[in-house]
């Protein structure tokens, strides 16, 4: 037994786990409560013309929808930075610290320092995001049974963060304004680095160095990629602004979105062509395609609970129930309440099921049916309710709708990331993961200016026929996918 395993078999545990668990556990906790306690006002700060941003119904839908995507595709990055220079503890750590800057941002009632605050919470959380996961999975030893029981434990503490957020918020934003609410947003990221600091010699140096470090003979290599890329990013944000006639929100907007548009095509177009892929593996990264554009609709209408949802529980629904008053961002609470419920439920499925179960291609089918099917919803609820307030209850199922399909497809599609990836290729088969809600939300960004003034029964009746109607090709492609998937060299 080495010193390292000696010392945190005598020290003390959390619930029969290392307590650098626990460290994780109260990081991502508290970081998942900033980051939904922000998501859940975002909007409606934009949007308010007395005390927010003013900006349009649609372009404020847009900004944060990419917003959103540009977390995700920022993920990428921070999981560069920590492989190749940082290690993933630095990372979390100065990606914690750039949230915590970009929250006080947005606590301090200045226009132009909104946007920045904007920006620099998209940074932080890409740097964070993919890292402390790792770092969990970097406590257990490959053979360690306790490896899933610490990722559930791990996974509760993201949805009790995530759960809460939203009552606080909407309660500081209903009594002291949106200021207020961004401030307990950056406390919350505050006592998560409190906690991160405080539990370091809990994580025995898992993550103080990068598995992969530049080398000085990769340092020139990365100059000339590293100009690369701000050269296409310079011309496409030049594009864009020359497009829209101006700088400001919308042509930032747009540049983004095409990143997130071209991304994965150029990492598709990579792995297909690159001579360290094996022909069987190739066969797996083309089985991996169908799968890629169903998460990405999935994330597409899952990620609209912090746009055009927020939008209809803000103008269009009755904010009370049984005389109790509720505020719109109450309705964000519902997604990790069910995932709490329900997730235990569908885990005790699948073990029952085993190889009885549906395939991979089934699972990712049944998931986009779900989300098309809470549109469908949302459509019927906006035609009943007319020029009424729409009941409560409708956000509420379309909520939980929703979250059965993010269980049959979003813990199910990094396991077929890893299944497909070919061995040169494993990492950045996981980015690409990543960017299939970095483009979901990019298309939402389009799609919300391209409708604007188009009826919500229209626009999400719209959406809903053709999620269903790709989930409906993909069960057709089920059994193609399994055959690839199954492929060996």
């Amino acid at each position: 037994m080495s010193g390292t395993q000696q010392v945190e078999t005598e020290e003390k545990q959390f619930f029969g786990h290392p307590r650098g668990l626990m460290t994780l556990f109260t990081t991502e906790l508290w970081e998942r409560f900033s980051y939904y306690g922000m998501r859940a006002i975002l909007l409606l700060y934009l949007t308010d013309k007395a005390h927010g941003l003013g900006l349009g119904e649609s372009l404020g839908q847009a900004v944060v929808s990419i917003y959103g995507a540009s977390v995700y595709l920022l993920s990428v990055l921070g999981g560069w930075f920590a492989d190749r220079v940082f290690g993933a503890r630095r990372t979390v750590l100065y990606g914690g610290t750039v949230i915590v800057t970009g929250h006080l941002c947005l606590a301090i009632p200045v226009e132009g320092l909104a946007y920045v605050g904007i920006a620099l919470v998209a940074l932080g959380t890409g740097l964070l995001k993919p890292n402390v996961s790792t770092m969990v999975g970097n406590l257990y030893a490959k053979d360690d049974t306790r490896r899933d029981s610490a990722f559930s434990i791990f996974y509760m503490g993201i949805n009790i963060g995530s759960f809460s957020a939203p009552f606080v918020v909407g309660f500081l934003r209903r009594n002291l304004g949106f200021h207020a609410a961004f401030a307990a947003a950056a406390v919350g990221m505050t006592l998560a680095l409190v906690a991160y600091v405080l539990g370091r010699r809990t994580l025995h140096g898992r993550g103080d160095t990068p598995p992969n470090p530049l080398t000085a003979e990769d340092r020139p290599t990365m100059v000339k990629i590293t100009v690369a890329v701000l050269a296409v990013l310079g011309i496409v944000f030049a594009l864009s602004a020359w497009s829209s006639g101006g700088v400001g929100p919308k042509p930032v907007v747009d540049a983004i979105s095409y990143l997130c548009f071209l991304a994965p095509i150029a990492y598709f177009t990579m792995l297909l062509r690159s001579p360290l892929v094996e022909p069987d593996e190739r066969r797996r990264v083309r089985a991996y395609i169908p799968l890629f554009i169903a998460a990405m609709l999935f994330f597409m209408v899952f990620e609209q609970a912090a746009t055009t949802l927020t939008t209809f529980a803000a103008d269009r629904t009755r904010l009370s129930v049984l005389g109790i008053s509720i505020t719109p961002e109450f309705f964000q609470s519902v997604n990790p309440f069910s995932i709490i419920v329900l997730a235990p439920v569908f885990a005790l499925i699948w073990i029952r099921l085993g190889d009885r179960g549906p395939s991979i291609g089934q699972k990712f089918a049944t998931g986009l049916l779900f989300a098309g099917i809470s549109f469908a919803v949302m459509s019927l609820a906006s035609s009943v309710a007319g020029e009424s307030l729409a009941s409560p209850l409708w956000l509420v199922v379309v909520y939980v709708i929703q979250t059965l399909g993010e269980l049959f497809l979003s813990p199910v599609g990094l396991a077929a990331t890893t299944l497909l990836a070919p061995k040169a290729f494993t990492s950045q088969m996981m980015a690409l993961w990543f960017l299939a809600p970095a483009a979901g939300q990019a298309i939402t960004a389009q799609l919300v200016q391209a409708t604007e003034g188009a009826s919500d029964t229209a626009y999400f009746g719209g959406l809903a026929i053709v999620t269903i109607a790709f989930a409906l090709v993909l069960y057709f492609l089920a059994p193609w996918i399994r055959r690839h998937a199954d492929a060996r060299s």
